[in-house]
């Protein structure tokens, strides 16, 4: 059975950790690229609105919005800049020419002055400031496309076509869109290109030694910003210019993911949030860790493998060692224990087998003390009602006699004392079924105090004055200490065990000695005590005085008075009020006391 367990556990072992490793490796490789990209994008989504609110505010601020793209380059390594309806970038006046057009009475430009950025034709590092060809004069030859009132150059002419820059990204669009149509107007529709002609009047171009705009040393960004224009002021049906959207391109094996977020600035008209962002860094992961999963995964399964027999064989033999030990008990052997060497689940375990077999052993054992209690409660029981019909039977035994002798006639000068005598026994027997109703109700465990507040001090003086005859009857002395007090209680309940509390004092305190009633307080409970002079009762009987019908002296006989309920009556109903109570020996007779909740 041992090799069993322990082959089982290895197999399974062995089996969920090569499925975890395996798992690991698929998520890493497979679906790892596109958790990336997804969390990519949508971070980068979240943060161009931010970069919108920004911008919205600084729109016309051009020093301002480059902050904001260098910024954002550098928190989230992401290329980003603005465009205006015709995607040009917003403020790019730092890298361009401007040309005074010549007067033409047929051209809607004639005499206009036109800024021209140079970032659509030319990479901003293979031009400086004096250039040879881009100079204060040069004449300028251009080809652009007209949209509405504006113009977009994508050739330039200069020197009367020495030199030739052109927005490749147009021209390529250029060379799509003009030989699908043969007829001119179709063509000049499809592709409004305009000729103008001017002179350069002032050109904008980095110095030596000069750090250029950020986005303009990113070729792959600047050739996408151009791609974008082409398509917005060509191919508009395959732009989406009122949502944001994105999409993906592949430049030299990289991938890139591109964002476009049309806003609207301070003016009402459309703005462009272009932005770019690379892939290659989750490209670049995911083939490393392809190469290196061929050394891990080698290392991983020799690990599994040993560490899996190792488990095996550790988790077998705590279980093997349980088992035998839970076989003994279950034929009631609980000599052995298992022992505990570890503090995990099979340390608990073995600790808790250990503990059940305690418990087990401990309870056949209360199981047979119970049944010796339940003898003694027999006894019991036979004894109450031996009690019952003891107490029954003396005042049934008078009447019977007191009812002969009236009906004899003998005596009949005595009748009224045979009547007294006959109600005095009715009453007793009246006080005796009252108290073990009252008895039964409280141990039923349905009944309810209903607490109040009232004063003790005041219900003890009631009740002094009460029992008063009986007192001076024993020319007992009384004296009390009580201080002002409320408490919460039954003030009914409460009466009645001060009742049976002072008439047992009363009943057991000789003629011509003194009886104490005092209250005290400690902390939020008051403390009643009711202290008679006399006889102490036996130690072995303090505790089977509450117990109902018990009489510590057996001589004692009817002549005391009282159903003997009422201290097991008085016991119920302060266990009700969950306050302590008790009864011991001073050193001149005896102190019954109970606490009540102020």
């Amino acid at each position: 059975m041992k090799s069993s367990i322990v082959l089982k556990l290895f197999i399974w072992t062995t089996t969920l950790c090569l499925f975890i490793l395996a798992s690991i490796y698929v998520g890493q490789t497979v679906f790892f690229k596109q958790f990336y990209i997804n969390k990519k994008v949508a971070d980068v989504q979240a943060n161009l609105e931010t970069f919108a609110q920004e911008y919205g505010r600084n729109s016309g601020d051009a020093q301002v919005t480059q902050r904001l793209e260098q910024e954002y380059y550098r928190q989230h390594n992401t290329w980003i800049t603005t465009l205006d309806r015709l995607g040009n970038i917003n403020h790019a006046d730092d890298f361009s020419i401007e040309v005074k057009l010549l007067p033409d009475k047929d051209s809607p430009f004639s005499n206009q002055t036109l800024m021209i950025p140079l970032y659509g034709f030319i990479n901003i590092e293979e031009i400086r400031q004096g250039n040879s060809f881009l100079h204060t004069g040069a004449m300028v030859t251009i080809e652009g496309i007209k949209k509405d009132k504006a113009v977009v150059p994508y050739r330039l002419g200069v020197e009367w076509g020495k030199v030739t820059f052109e927005n490749n990204q147009i021209a390529k669009k250029e060379h799509e869109i003009i030989p699908k149509f043969q007829d001119q107007e179709k063509s000049l529709k499809a592709f409004p290109s305009i000729y103008l002609f001017g002179t350069i009047t002032k050109t904008h171009l980095p110095v030596k030694n000069e750090t250029p705009r950020l986005l303009y040393t990113n070729l792959v960004f600047m050739d996408r910003i151009k791609e974008f224009q082409a398509n917005l002021l060509l191919s508009p049906e395959k732009m989406k210019l009122t949502i944001p959207w994105t999409y993906l391109v592949e430049e030299n094996d990289i991938k890139y993911q591109l964002f476009v977020h049309p806003i609207q600035n301070k003016d009402g008209k459309p703005v462009y949030i272009f932005a770019m962002t690379s892939l290659q860094p989750v490209d670049e992961a995911i083939s490393m860790i392809k190469e290196y999963y061929v050394y891990l995964i080698l290392f991983v399964l020799l690990l599994i493998l040993l560490s899996s027999f190792y488990y095996s064989k550790q988790i077998a033999r705590p279980l093997l060692r349980i088992n035998h030990t839970t076989k003994r008990i279950a034929t009631l052997d609980f000599s052995e224990k298992i022992p505990v060497v570890s503090k995990d689940e099979i340390g608990d375990l073995s600790h808790n087998i250990n503990m059940l077999s305690d418990r087990l052993h401990s309870y056949i054992e209360q199981l047979q003390q119970d049944i010796e209690k339940e003898k003694q409660l027999e006894n019991t029981r036979k004894e109450f009602i031996s009690g019952v019909s003891h107490e029954l039977k003396t005042p049934l035994s008078v009447i019977q006699s007191c009812l002969s002798i009236l009906k004899d006639g003998v005596a009949s000068h005595k009748k009224d004392y045979y009547f007294d005598a006959m109600e005095n026994e009715v009453r007793k027997m009246d006080m005796l079924i009252v108290d073990m109703l009252d008895l039964a109700k409280y141990e039923s465990g349905t009944y309810k105090m209903k607490m109040e507040l009232f004063p003790l001090d005041v219900v003890i003086k009631q009740i002094c004055e009460k029992l008063q005859p009986e007192i001076e009857s024993k020319q007992l002395h009384l004296h009390t200490e009580l201080v002002p007090i409320k408490v919460v209680a039954n003030q009914l309940r409460i009466e009645q065990v001060l009742v049976n509390f002072l008439t047992n004092a009363i009943r057991y305190t000789p003629d011509g000695e003194t009886i104490m009633i005092s209250i005290g307080a400690e902390q939020d409970m008051a403390i009643v005590c009711i202290e008679n002079k006399g006889a102490h009762i036996q130690e072995e009987h303090l505790e089977k005085i509450w117990d109902r019908f018990y009489r510590g002296e057996s001589s004692r006989h009817r002549s005391t008075g009282g159903t003997g309920l009422g201290l097991a009556i008085s016991k119920k109903i302060l266990e009700l009020h969950d306050v302590p109570y008790g009864v011991f020996n001073t050193e001149d007779g005896v102190m019954f006391y109970f606490h009540l909740h102020k």
